[in-house]
């Protein structure tokens, strides 16, 4: 049974009642493994951009293409409003130097 504090709101989820607040902790479960999943997909990303860097600098090129990381900034802008302009930063950022 989920403990309520005196002000009626289940301590955990800030919920008000028990359905509210179990609903509230199945669905912070599914964040929980879409977060897990997103890491994941992260790292697999930073991997596959590491060969991707590591042959073009082996070829005599530069490690970073800026007009391909335009492009991404692009594509997340597009999808997600300016908020997926700052994610691919930091997508990118993560992904920058690691050969």
């Amino acid at each position: 049974m989920t403990v309520t504090t005196d002000t009626g709101a289940t301590s955990d989820t800030g919920a008000r009642t028990d359905e509210a607040a179990s609903l509230i902790g199945d669905a912070r479960g599914r964040i929980d493994t879409l977060d897990d999943r997103i890491i994941g997909l992260i790292q697999e990303r930073m991997a596959v951009s590491a060969v991707i860097q590591e042959a073009r600098v082996t070829s005599g090129g530069r490690r970073v293409n800026l007009s391909r990381e335009m492009e991404v900034l692009g594509h997340f802008r597009d999808a997600l409003g300016k908020p997926g302009t700052a994610l691919a930063m930091t997508l990118l950022e993560l992904c920058r130097g690691r050969i």
